[in-house]
């Protein structure tokens, strides 16, 4: 029996395991639970599919085997057949390799503005367009959390929800696709402030979270919080609410502060500032457990270190360029228009790349 087969047994009995108590309406009654077995469901799906392949793959290339022995017929099949028991054994073993368990969440995009003034401002809102649309696109859900517009009618910053619709497999989540898209984005163009017709480079930070599933997976004290309310303000500080709705939250033991004020009831604040407060020590804390295991990222060519200069995009050349993973396109205003499919697919083709040699290695 080969050491795919060996590898895939344990994992095949637990996808049996979760399908019965999937049945179980008693666990349906739990619903942070039931999205849990889903997941891991949908995820050993994929086993079992590529287990069932091989195996069916691999019985008819036996079969045949023996037939060839007393009919030449079978003979002249039996090296077609082989090669697909070997493509679908290939494939079993791509798919045993662990995936990112994070894969199928949703997640909190950050993007702030970064050196270059209004110019980057303006820039932040070509990364909040270009997301949005992405998500339509992939059929995902986007609500802006908060945002801080400039005078100009760019962003300083702008928290985007962005969310599956329903359960979906890992592969197809959210925080597969865009967990890529944590670094530096570096913009080359004319910016509309330029009376000189020079080309200025400036760059705007995204910063990646995947999002807490129910407020039971990530612990709060509410005696580490410290909550202060006030007035919202617009572009130039001018207010622009007569009542206290915003809402600043500091957690203290991590120093993390989340501040809201888009919505105008400072409850809807607070919800707003949760969700993003309990993202923010969801990361935290499996950079620690990654760190203490002394293993890399989970995504080998990921970060959610602004200072990586990860993507390059050049409006005179209509020119996007991936730094990490050599992809290099000319049709930028498509991109921006949401077809940003194709530069994210080379993120994940050379991730897949890497766990597989790292895998190999073991």
């Amino acid at each position: 029996m080969s050491e795919a087969y060996a590898a895939a047994q344990p994992l095949l009995d637990e996808h049996a395991e979760i399908e019965a108590r999937l049945a179980d309406p008693a666990v349906h009654a739990d619903a942070a639970l039931a999205r849990r077995l889903g997941r891991r469901y949908a995820e050993l799906g994929r086993v079992a599919q590529a287990y069932r392949a091989w195996r069916a793959a691999s019985d008819d290339a036996e079969a045949a085997a023996e037939l060839a022995e007393v009919d030449e017929a079978f003979a002249a099949e039996l090296p077609a057949l082989q090669d697909v028991a070997r493509t679908a054994e290939a494939r079993l073993r791509d798919v045993l390799v662990p995936r990112d368990p994070d894969d199928a969440r949703d997640v909190i995009l950050e993007i702030k503005a970064g050196e270059g003034g209004e110019e980057s401002a303006l820039f932040a809102g070509d990364l909040l367009r270009m997301y949005t649309r992405y998500a339509e696109r992939m059929g995902w859900q986007t609500q802006v959390l908060e945002s801080t517009e400039s005078d100009l009618g760019g962003f300083k910053d702008v928290h985007l929800s962005v969310k599956a619709r329903g359960a979906v497999a890992p592969e197809d989540g959210v925080w597969a696709h865009l967990k890529y898209e944590g670094g530096v984005h570096r913009v080359q163009r004319v910016p509309v402030t330029e009376s000189q017709g020079r080309i200025h480079t400036s760059a705007a930070g995204v910063l990646v979270l995947p999002e807490a599933e129910d407020e039971g997976e990530v612990d709060i004290d509410p005696n580490d919080l410290r909550i202060d309310v006030y007035r919202s303000s617009g572009p130039g500080g001018q207010s622009v609410n007569t009542t206290d709705s915003a809402v600043r939250i500091t957690h203290l033991p991590t120093g993390i502060v989340v501040s809201m004020q888009n919505e105008k009831s400072q409850l809807q604040n607070r919800e707003q500032a949760m969700r993003v407060l309990r993202a923010r020590l969801l990361a935290a804390r499996q950079e620690e457990a990654a760190a203490a295991a002394s293993q890399a990222r989970r995504s080998q060519v990921r970060t959610v270190d602004r200072s990586e200069r990860i993507r390059t995009y050049n409006f005179p050349e209509n020119r996007i360029a991936d730094h990490r993973t050599g992809y290099k396109a000319y049709n930028l205003d498509a991109v921006l228009g949401g077809d940003l499919g194709p530069v994210v697919q080379s993120a994940i083709d050379a991730d897949e790349a890497a766990r597989l040699a790292s895998a190999g290695e073991r």
